[in-house]
């Protein structure tokens, strides 16, 4: 996207969090989640990192990213064991200190009272919370997730991220949402990649996109993606796009 479009963009960064990501024990499912809820609100989802449980890695990430992008949402690290380290990594980002929060508190204790389970120190570790943090509701399974300044934590569970993303949705700042057209080409991605580059240069307020894909009846295609917030923009490119495979086609045809 050209400069001139940059007023309208609200960009985010996904930083993933814990081991079991990065050793495959676990299969992330978050990322795809929250690609596809952002893009509809009109954020751009523009960088994913994944760390391990590791102090350093996730304080360095989150200085890295909140300086660069509208919101950091982070994924995983704030249950009750001892490697759930990312409400201190967190504080530490801010340079805040962290305790026991009196309204986490009392969300978990209502939670705990409603389903018969006690308070001890694993599940009070969730109740702790970076001074000066908001809480994100948690109408799953009660433990609150953390708003600070730009950072949004949240938990790794789907079911949990999920309903946590409800709750601050409403509140983010949205940007002018991202329209999209999708052009069969019927041709292969080498034959038309040199005319895509020349309609992507003319049309720079427009992403162009190629995706190669097998069709088992007709053999090599490609899927041509164009993606822009101005609509007569996108019109224009996507005419541009299709003229051009008009003529490649017949190209081919005649050669044949």
């Amino acid at each position: 996207m050209s400069a001139k479009s940059s007023a309208a963009e609200v960009t985010a960064a996904l930083l993933v969090i814990g081991d079991e990501i990065l050793s495959g024990r676990t299969k992330d499912k978050n990322i795809g989640y929250i690609a596809e809820y952002l893009t509809a609100v009109g954020i751009d989802l523009t960088e994913v990192r994944v760390v391990a449980d590791d102090e350093t890695a996730i304080v360095d990430a989150l200085n890295a990213l909140r300086h660069r992008y509208t919101y950091v949402f982070t994924t995983g690290g704030i249950g009750p064991t001892h490697d759930d380290i990312t409400a201190d990594c967190v504080a530490k980002a801010f340079g805040v200190s962290i305790d026991v929060d009196p309204r986490a508190l009392a969300i978990l204790k209502e939670r705990l009272a409603a389903t018969g389970g006690e308070m001890n120190e694993a599940r009070l570790r969730m109740t702790r919370i970076p001074k000066g943090a908001d809480l994100v509701l948690n109408k799953v399974s009660g433990a609150p997730g953390i708003w600070i300044g730009n950072v949004i934590v949240m938990a790794g569970v789907p079911s949990i991220m999920q309903a946590m993303l409800d709750e601050v949705a409403p509140r983010l700042k949205t940007g002018i949402r991202m329209l999209s057209e999708t052009v069969r080409a019927n041709a292969r991605e080498g034959d038309i990649g040199t005319q895509l580059g020349e309609i992507a240069k003319a049309n720079p307020d427009v992403a162009i996109g190629s995706y190669p894909f097998f069709d088992p009846q007709h053999g090599p295609n490609t899927n041509v993606v164009l993606r822009a917030r101005d609509p007569d923009k996108l019109a224009a490119a996507t005419r541009a796009v299709e003229s051009m495979l008009v003529r490649v086609r017949g190209a081919q045809s005649s050669s044949a």
